[in-house]
């Protein structure tokens, strides 16, 4: 009989993460979920048969915990991060361009260094980078943000280079347009009416459950195929500024 694969998630307990938790497990993985909000991963982990555990991944030793139990791995989806603020470069505060830096830039860092012993063990190992369009091309009011995801995209593409030759594949997703449970709202300091600006107008965009299918399509194909970097946008969103409202 063979073993059931195991799939690692970070930043599981909402949004995108959850949302590929869900699909990862219908495609017949073990979920690993992870977060710092500890009641959602274990109510969601009790839904889907899964294991959550509580973790921050921006604390090294804690993740080196968490890896030293973890037994077997096939694949790691990084997802943790988010925006903070839309201030200009100018204007914007350092502590908020760090914390994006360490969530979205270093808890990659963190967690795939621990993991990759046991993904090269597996003989079929997956790293997935969540990135962004805003690792593709800059915005006004994006600078911490692009900075942050830019360097995401960096890890990733220089991963893939040194890890050549080696059973594990790196694929990096990058999402558009998400209406996902409080991302936006998160960016704008809790300010509703602000986030609910941004996607003003647009008929259909993205949700949680349309990154989390592509995923689960990316990690899935054959071994010897390897979905390098794949952009998903809305319909309506042509470019990071280029989009359709009707209003």
């Amino acid at each position: 009989m063979t073993e059931q694969k195991v799939a690692v998630v970070t930043g599981a307990s909402s949004g995108i993460g959850a949302a590929t938790a869900r699909r990862l497990a219908t495609e017949g993985f073990e979920v690993v979920l992870t977060a710092r909000r500890t009641d959602r991963i274990e109510a969601l982990a009790k839904e889907i048969g899964g294991r959550a555990h509580t973790l921050d991944v921006t604390d090294r030793a804690a993740v080196d915990a968490f890896a030293a139990g973890l037994g077997r791995v096939d694949v790691l989806v990084n997802n943790a991060g988010g925006a903070i603020g839309a201030e200009t470069v100018e204007h914007g505060d350092p502590a908020d361009w760090l914390a994006m830096y360490q969530v979205n830039v270093l808890g990659v860092l963190h967690m795939t260094q621990a993991l990759l012993p046991a993904l090269r063990a597996s003989g079929d190992g997956t790293v997935l980078v969540m990135s962004s369009t805003a690792a593709l091309a800059a915005y006004e009011g994006g600078g911490g943000y692009v900075a942050a995801k830019h360097a995401a995209h960096t890890i990733a593409a220089t991963l893939r280079l040194e890890l050549c030759g080696e059973p594990i594949r790196v694929i990096e997703i990058a999402p558009g347009m998400v209406k996902s449970e409080g991302f936006a709202v998160t960016r704008f300091r809790g300010d509703e009416e602000k986030a609910a600006a941004v996607y003003a107008g647009v008929a259909e965009p993205l949700d949680s459950e349309d990154i989390a299918d592509t995923v689960a399509w990316a990690v899935t194909r054959p071994p010897h195929v390897n979905i390098d970097l794949l952009v998903v946008r809305p319909r309506a969103q042509a470019a990071n500024h280029k989009v359709h409202r009707e209003l």
